[in-house]
């Protein structure tokens, strides 16, 4: 079989990020803020090269610029670098828990984090024994009020976040239950915030209704949530307790200590 030869175009792209990383690379490895000078040195790139890719990296926060001619790492690498910490942290510390909450109740656990406007989930159990199609699969995405887990998150923003939430999303709706209105969807959230869970009673999908619960790290930060979802006739109050309770060791495992 003939192998095509890379596009040129591919070629320079990948040249690109070579030098990018390299230049980043060279930055993590400078206590203090690098000259360009320094950084021509130590990646081999011309000056002018050099001097380009950090200007674009600095336009989108890759790099920062301490003062005129110096560089250092950007924030921005510190955001996606908590980012996935947070996720790699609570998936770890998730997993076992969630497999013993699915083999007590037979129903789907999910894990999921906020992204944006939408939560996104990052793992799951379950079995054909459920008794319900799994209908987000790992790496899927869904509107914050249309879902339990993401009612959680909304419920620790202030009114203003939320009311701005609304006007970006037009809090559309995937059927005749989803919440669309602002003013019920601030009522729903008050409960949210007075009983320390959030439920979806078919609000994303037709037939199926979940609960979750806050998984929080060791600042006491909500950066996740746990959730049962299960066939709309088929949930049981019952695994309220023990869902409210799986999230709290798994935030313990994390290192939250609830306030006393």
């Amino acid at each position: 079989m003939k192998t095509e030869a890379p596009l040129e175009s591919d070629k320079t792209s990948i040249q690109v990020i070579e030098r990018m990383i390299s230049l980043l690379d060279a930055l993590a490895l400078h206590p203090d803020p690098a000259s360009l000078k320094e950084l021509s040195t130590a990646t081999g790139l011309h000056p002018s090269t050099a001097h380009r890719i950090l200007n674009d990296m600095v336009l989108k926060r890759f790099v920062d610029r301490a003062e005129p001619g110096t560089y250092r790492l950007g924030m921005r690498l510190l955001e996606l670098g908590n980012i996935v910490k947070s996720r790699l942290n609570v998936r770890e510390a998730a997993l076992d828990s969630m497999r013993l909450l699915h083999r007590r109740t037979n129903q789907t656990i999910n894990l999921s984090v906020r992204q944006g406007d939408e939560i996104v989930y990052i793992d799951r159990s379950f079995s054909e024994r459920s008794g319900m199609q799994v209908v987000r699969a790992i790496g899927g995405r869904a509107p914050l009020h249309l879902t339990s887990t993401g009612k959680l998150f909304l419920s620790v923003d202030d009114p203003k976040a939320v009311r701005s939430y609304a006007t970006r999303t037009g809090l559309s709706g995937h059927n005749k239950n989803s919440i669309t209105d602002l003013a019920k969807l601030e009522r729903e959230l008050s409960l949210v915030r007075a009983r320390g869970y959030a439920r979806d009673n078919e609000e994303l999908e037709l037939g199926v209704r979940c609960m979750a619960a806050g998984i929080r790290d060791d600042s006491g930060k909500l950066i996740a949530g746990l959730s049962i979802s299960a066939p709309a006739d088929r949930l049981q109050e019952e695994w309220l307790e023990d869902l409210v309770g799986t999230a709290n060791r798994i935030s313990e495992v994390l290192g939250y200590v609830p306030a006393q």
